[in-house]
């Protein structure tokens, strides 16, 4: 069957059109007048489909991948940052995905060449390895966390896979099955350790790239999300806390100073922390991105003074 006859999620080609008895000119009246969308070259969807999703980033690039799909007449998926748009997945820097990202099997058939606005990946994909969304195929959760775990650097891919886990959208034994079909892929030793390392805990991209910064800076790994205080009063949960070190570190993104009532609640909390025996450090996303060392000798720092005996 021609791929580029199928109409996949709403989108058809020039191809289905012309099999549906349409006519180049009518095609180009049906896109002058604006009922008709065109997604690339020879590629289209109603204009209605295409308005549907303009609020939802993910459902249109969704509607981007069912375009380069047809587009290259091939077998491929959408993978890596577009599977991750699709699934929801928490990426760093996720406006540097604008382009598509797709895979398909070394021997499938279609297009092998460069096409603009796509990135092409040659690697096999087993059954469990697909999944559709709105017809659309996409690589399951558990392959893209791996295959970004390969391909990006560590805290970036500690990021996609902290949030696969924290919201049950894969589970590790799904990681680690992915892990054992490819054991002599590029990059698959480091996404065997993203896998390892992340944790569910994390609660956000900032929380996830601040404990990537502490492993690779040589700390102690912290407990997360834990409540701490005195012996008669819990002061509150803390992001990160190393407990042999009576140590708290805060991970502050833009929501916890939101308002003077948010800093002083934030303010007193510190307070009945110190009074219970713990150092606290704080830090913000550019400090742990930017100038992470500072963070590290800032957290080192407060350890000694927190009565720790341990050299790291």
């Amino acid at each position: 069957m021609d791929r580029r006859a199928v109409q996949i999620s709403g989108v058809t080609t020039a191809a289905g059109l012309r099999a549906a008895g349409l006519s180049r000119g009518q095609v180009e009246r049906l896109v002058s007048r604006g009922t008709l969308r065109s997604l690339r070259t020879g590629v289209y969807a109603p204009d209605a489909l295409v308005q549907s999703v303009a609020e939802d980033p993910a459902a249109a690039h969704l509607l981007q991948l069912a375009a380069a799909i047809a587009a290259g007449n091939s077998y491929a998926v959408g993978s890596h940052r577009s599977a991750a748009i699709v699934h929801g997945l928490s990426l760093i820097g996720r406006s540097r995905a604008v382009r598509v990202e797709l895979t398909r099997p070394p021997d499938g058939r279609g297009s092998k060449s460069r096409r603009r606005g796509i990135q092409l990946h040659m690697a096999a994909l087993a059954v469990s390895d697909v999944v559709v969304r709105r017809g659309v195929p996409v690589t399951s959760v558990a392959r893209t966390v791996v295959d970004l775990a390969r391909a990006l650097p560590f805290a970036e891919g500690v990021a996609v896979a902290d949030s696969a886990l924290r919201d049950k959208r894969a589970t590790r034994g799904e990681l680690e099955a992915v892990l054992a079909q490819c054991p002599r892929w590029p990059g698959i030793q480091r996404a065997r350790q993203v896998v390892a390392f992340a944790d569910p805990l994390a609660e956000s991209v900032l929380e996830s790239i601040s404990r990537a910064a502490f492993h690779e800076h040589g700390l102690p790994l912290p407990e997360l999300q834990v409540w701490v205080g005195g012996e008669d009063e819990i002061a509150g949960r803390v992001d990160f806390l190393w407990r042999q070190h009576r140590t708290i570190a805060e991970a502050d993104g833009a929501v916890k100073y939101t308002g003077p009532a948010r800093a002083l609640a934030q303010l007193n909390r510190d307070a009945r922390l110190r009074e219970a025996g713990f150092e606290v450090v704080h830090f913000t996303w550019p400090e742990i991105t930017k100038v992470p060392r500072q963070v590290v000798d800032a957290i080192r720092a407060a350890f000694r003074r927190g009565g720790g005996t341990r050299r790291e």
